[in-house]
């Protein structure tokens, strides 16, 4: 894991650019556990970044349950919050691009997936914009999503009837394929639904079983080689309160984001990743020969469809898009 500390030159670069102004507070909308790597540890190095970038005219605070997860984005579009995370699959039909990430087979840390993302939302899919109304500042992606369940899975047509957390996106598109029937829940619901048995297991990135202590009520971890898929999250700001810093401040922003802010998070999820695969234990296995033959031909008509329904939202060439991604990932040190 890469460590979550900006480079040096960044922060010097921004405290450069900074001169006097008006001080202003940044409010950050949130919607995991205050222990939530994201929380402990992305907002606090991004936030530090800008109020050390501006010497101290910036400040920032994290705010807890300004609304669900799927709201996120209007907190931010509204100025309700300042800067926000979102997941694109709480979102359904609105985001298409931003499914090139998620696809099954990345098979790469959460670090080199979100760095490769954002240079790929650079290179490709910033045309399309997606994000209208609001501030990109940086995208993410958790490590490989893994089945939890409360039952041991022998084979993936067990799936069929079985009532799991999806979370949209890539990871419904999969897991509907085997019939899997979804249970819909913001992710800080999925302990209270596994526990009471109105979902059998979900569909997460194993960082869960410790931050939503899901090693409590799902104990049998599948997880696929290269990944049943990964997570796509935006970090936004509203444009009117980026509008609203002087320039040498707003420099201190971009420098703040972007590839950097991409990197930090990637790196908060990987550090999650280590702590709950520990916390896991030995309830955590990888996915049989004759699984991932299952899984193989559903992996394949999952990316084919996200290639047409990528052209259908503008993207010339998704194959060309997706190779670019996976070549940035894979280089990535």
């Amino acid at each position: 894991m890469k460590s979550l500390t900006l480079p040096v030159a960044t922060l010097a670069l921004a405290a450069g650019l900074a001169g006097p102004a008006a001080a202003v507070d940044i409010k950050i909308s949130s919607w995991a556990p205050p222990t939530h790597p994201i929380n402990s540890q992305m907002f606090p190095t991004w936030g530090n970044c800008v109020k050390d970038g501006t010497k101290g005219a910036v400040t920032w605070k994290i705010e807890y349950n300004l609304a669900p997860p799927p709201a996120q984005f209007n907190v931010v579009r509204k100025g309700i919050g300042d800067v926000a995370w979102i997941f694109h699959g709480y979102n359904a039909g609105r985001y298409v691009a931003t499914k090139i990430v998620e696809l099954p087979g990345l098979g790469t840390t959460a670090t080199a997936a979100s760095v490769a993302y954002w240079r790929t939302h650079q290179k490709y899919l910033e045309k399309l914009n997606e994000h209208r109304g609001i501030r990109l500042i940086g995208l993410m992606s958790h490590g490989p999503g893994v089945l939890q369940s409360n039952k041991k899975i022998a084979t993936l047509s067990q799936l069929k009837g079985m009532k799991l957390r999806l979370p949209g996106g890539v990871a419904t598109d999969v897991f509907t394929k085997f019939g899997a029937v979804p249970v819909k829940v913001p992710a800080p619901k999925v302990y209270e639904v596994v526990s009471t048995g109105v979902a059998d297991g979900v569909v997460m990135p194993i960082e869960t079983q410790k931050s939503f202590k899901l090693h409590e009520v799902a104990k049998n971890v599948i997880e696929m080689p290269g990944g049943f898929y990964y997570g796509s999250f935006a970090i936004i700001m509203n444009p009117r309160k980026y509008a609203s810093l002087s320039k040498d401040q707003q420099a201190v922003v971009d420098k703040c984001s972007g590839e950097n802010l991409s990197k930090v998070a990637g790196a908060a999820w990987d550090g999650a990743d280590t702590a709950g695969r520990a916390q896991a234990g030995a309830n955590v296995t990888t996915a049989s020969d004759a699984m991932q033959k299952e899984f193989a031909p559903v992996a394949k008509k999952v990316t084919e469809d996200w290639f047409a329904e990528a052209k259908k939202k503008g993207l010339a060439n998704p194959q060309e898009a997706l190779d670019f991604l996976r070549q940035q990932a894979k280089s990535y040190k």
